[in-house]
């Protein structure tokens, strides 16, 4: 295993700034995804540390040594790309060996370890077939064998499961998380799918615009996002803000209407400042009375939970709700929405920042 560091790493691509002074610091053993909108920098990030690309400044350091001078053959690291990269008229095998053959590795010690990565991968049964005979998920597992097998410190995984379905997806993450908890090794995962970093990582590095928003576990991300931006990016449907003016010991939503403001809440903010009322779908609940007035517009049952999208208010300010299980709620009606306020996320309007 070996740690990664990243020190003031710059790339630019014409005029383009790409990645902007980026600091990172990656453990032994540590699972860390790279997560944010497509043009944000992650996967040019990825390729840097890789060495297919050369960044305009800064240092990348693995297991405390300096690699910006070394080829990428020579940087002991191993790239799963989005596309699986197989050669068709190679088998699973053959695949699978590729690097070690290139490296004249000993015949006997080259089939040895292509058997056990195939072994971990389920691949043993497979491994004569051509890649046109396997389903994507198999190809995947190969590209994921071709890494493997090289016993490396550092894997790169550059959106790996962009080009598989929704079940194979879910059933991917779960053997890729498997894999990383048996051997143990320093992992890099670049995704834009919120769900995949949530459910993968040790961390999460959201990124936007070359540059790092927040660093944290999946759930203090999630729990305490730094900006609007990342409660936005996170979670699905996503954050509910509410612009409000900031009261004592509550939030102004509409003129009449009060939301509670969390327990011990403080903040330099003047009375009647600007902020956003944060709050996720998942922590309103359904009222007789108290709460935020609203009009459903539009319910949709996704079997675990029912998602109601309503608007409040003079200007019909849109607001989800997702509440667990069926209800009997329809299209035009009047329900009151109450934030669970422990939940609550208080941003300041002017900066995006979290209070």
């Amino acid at each position: 295993m070996a740690s990664l560091e990243l020190c003031g790493v710059k790339k630019s691509f014409g005029p383009v700034a790409v990645l902007h002074d980026l600091d990172l610091s990656i453990h032994h053993g540590e699972f860390l995804v790279l997560l944010g909108p497509s043009g944000c920098g992650k996967s040019t990030l990825l390729r840097i540390v890789a060495g297919l690309e050369d960044a305009d400044a800064g240092d990348i350091l693995v297991g405390g040594h300096r690699v910006n001078a070394l080829e990428p053959g020579d940087r002991n690291v191993a790239m799963v790309f989005q596309s699986y990269a197989l050669y068709p008229h190679m088998n699973v095998a053959e695949n699978i060996g590729f690097a070690l053959r290139m490296a004249k590795m000993p015949q006997p010690e080259m089939t040895s370890r292509v058997a056990a990565a195939a072994k971990v991968l389920g691949l043993t049964d497979l491994l004569k077939r051509l890649p046109k005979e396997l389903s994507g998920g198999q190809r995947q597992r190969v590209a994921m064998g071709r890494a493997l097998v090289r016993e490396t410190e550092l894997f790169l995984f550059d959106e790996p499961l962009s080009n598989l379905d929704a079940k194979l997806r879910v059933q991917m993450r779960v053997e890729i998380r498997a894999l990383h908890n048996r051997l143990g090794v320093t992992s890099i995962y670049v995704t834009h799918d919120q769900m995949e970093a949530m459910t993968l990582a040790d961390r999460i590095v959201v990124m936007r615009d070359g540059r790092v928003e927040q660093v944290g576990s999946p759930f203090e991300v999630y729990d305490r996002p730094t900006n609007v931006f990342v409660a936005q990016f996170l979670g699905a449907p996503t954050m509910n803000l509410l612009s409000a003016s900031l009261g004592a010991q509550h939030a102004l939503v509409e003129p009449g209407v009060q939301v509670e403001l969390p327990l011990g809440f403080t903040s330099t903010l003047g009375l009647g400042a600007a902020i956003h009322y944060g709050v996720r779908p998942q922590d309103l609940r359904i009222n007789a009375t108290d709460g935020i007035p609203c009009t459903v517009n539009t319910v949709e049952s996704t079997g675990s939970e029912t998602l109601l999208y309503c608007t409040y208010g003079q200007n019909e300010q849109a607001i989800c709700a997702a509440v667990s299980g069926r209800v009997a709620h329809k299209a035009g009606d009047r329900v009151h929405l109450q934030p669970q306020t422990d939940r609550v996320c208080i941003f300041d309007a002017a900066t995006e920042m979290r209070l």
